[in-house]
């Protein structure tokens, strides 16, 4: 007998990812979901704007409970939706803008000018003008914005509202390298010589100090937030006043509901490269590893998508750090009257979207892998990391209700670009049977620096729509879905 149902791959030796119930609502309506690739094209990013409103409140709690001043900013540039802007502007918190558009278009949403920060790693006079014309503050990241931030200021008669970006904080004996920002260690003879009355930059009202640390360790950030702390009490002293310190993002969350199994997955990848066993990614890809001499080296590329501390916790770790002096950061902030910001991204989307993909084709290679053909391209699905390490689900048109051992099936997921390497997954994904033509593949947890953030239009793709998903009952209809272009 069969029925239509959606399933898991990988049900042995998986990275099964953390959902939550509105995903699974979603797949469990598959003539809806149906209708809407009908109506939109493949592949479909679907949005839960009140998952964010969830994970806002966690961060806030933590403010809360260290009774420490805080404020968020989402950090826009982990996805391009309107419609996680608009839920952040209506919480009551800010966005972090990094581009021309990102900022107009944040404006016309409604943001106040305290409600959005500029962080744009190149500023040009247009971005800034709006800035300037708007009171939002802008982060400075080196002496030529500085310039050229003071002489527009100059010329449209205001004072420009600045932070100045800081970076090369000592942490265990060493440097921290970042491209971004100005030394810390040279940057009060920097600020008191050219910053205020009578000196070269005379028209920028500097409010705070911004830093965003490489990588996700606490106590590197811990140690950088307590050395901007020290730097701002010496600028005090010299006539400077300060406001926020905003830390940045990089809040690591987790994706997976198992340790075990990211642990197992690390071990048989290793394998694989020694050919010890079969292999578990696509013509044996190390995603950072790779076999020398019998041995397996270098480090997996991939986001450490398995950690114990994550989220809120993340935070409260680093703003409960203790000072040789046993003062928590969080009472060194309040006993300097200073705002602590935060720009998380990831962290603010999680849980917030996922990606489908239709099933085009299926195919045996030379080698007799089996590849399934989805109506999406590598971009839609790729970030920073080496591969998505999350098990995808399959929605099945026709499902054996009974599944039998021999109908399972190892395959690998390609995209449509003309290109060798457009794997989606570079992970093998055993699935109960091989899926049809017209099935659907859904990609889960991908709202966060996946749907958007490499998304191009090579070979003159259409960019994948992005459907707000709003139910009003749990009787969900294509009505509760709305293009996020239209608000």
């Amino acid at each position: 007998m069969k029925k239509a149902m959606y399933s898991k791959g990988n049900q042995k030796q998986g990275l099964t990812p953390i959902t939550s119930p509105w995903m699974h609502q979603l797949m469990e309506q598959p003539q809806i979901i149906q209708e809407l690739f009908k109506t939109y094209g493949s592949p479909l990013n679907i949005l839960h704007p009140k998952s964010l409103c969830l994970n806002r409140e966690k961060f806030q709690d933590v403010f809360k409970e260290l009774e420490v001043d805080g404020q968020i900013f989402y950090a826009r540039k982990a996805n391009k939706a309107k419609a996680f802007v608009a839920q952040a502007l209506a919480d009551h918190i800010g966005v972090d803008t990094a581009s021309t558009r990102e900022l107009s278009e944040t404006l016309t949403l409604g943001a106040s000018k305290d409600q959005v920060v500029l962080t744009a790693a190149i500023k040009t006079e247009d971005q800034l003008q709006i800035a300037l014309e708007n009171e939002v503050v802008v982060m400075i990241d080196n002496d030529d914005e500085s310039k050229l931030i003071n002489r527009l200021a100059k010329e449209m008669g205001v004072n420009a509202r600045v932070a100045f970006r800081l970076s090369g904080f000592t942490f265990e004996d060493e440097k921290l390298y970042s491209r971004f920002g100005f030394d810390v260690d040279s940057f009060e003879d920097y600020i008191t010589q050219l910053v205020g009355q009578d000196k070269a930059y005379t028209h920028l009202q500097v409010e705070g100090f911004h830093f965003h640390l490489d990588g996700y360790s606490i106590p590197q950030r811990s140690d950088a937030l307590l050395q901007c702390i020290k730097l701002i009490r010496k600028l005090k002293n010299k006539g400077f006043e300060f406001r926020f310190i905003d830390m940045g993002g990089g809040i690591l969350i987790n994706y997976l509901a198992s340790q075990s199994e990211w642990k197992n997955f690390d071990h048989l990848l290793k394998e694989s490269l020694r050919q010890e066993t079969a292999p578990v990614t696509f013509n044996y890809q190390g995603l950072g590893y790779w076999l020398e001499d019998g041995q397996v080296k270098g480090k997996r590329a991939t986001y450490p998508y398995y950690n114990q501390v994550h989220g809120e916790q993340f935070l409260k770790e680093v703003l409960s750090f203790k000072t040789t002096q046993g003062k928590s950061l969080a009472e060194l902030l309040n006993k300097e009257k200073l705002q602590i910001r935060i720009e998380p991204g990831r962290s603010l989307v999680n849980q917030a979207g996922i990606t489908m993909a239709k099933v085009i084709h299926r195919k045996q290679d030379a080698k007799g892998q089996w590849l399934v053909g989805l109506e999406m391209n590598m971009s839609q699905m790729m970030s920073s990391s080496a591969d998505f390490m999350l098990d995808p689900y399959v929605m099945y048109q026709n499902l054996e209700e009974e599944e039998a051992e021999n109908a399972a099936v190892e395959v690998y997921f390609t995209g449509a670009y003309c290109l060798e390497r457009d794997i989606l997954l570079k992970r093998k994904i055993t699935l109960p049977q091989l899926p049809a033509i017209g099935d659907i593949v859904v990609f889960v947890n991908t709202a966060g620096y996946m749907m958007h953030f490499f998304e191009t239009e090579a070979h003159l793709f259409e960019l994948a729509p992005n459907l707000v998903f709003t139910p009003k009952s749990h009787q969900i209809s294509t009505r509760d879905f709305v293009k996020d272009a239209d608000i």
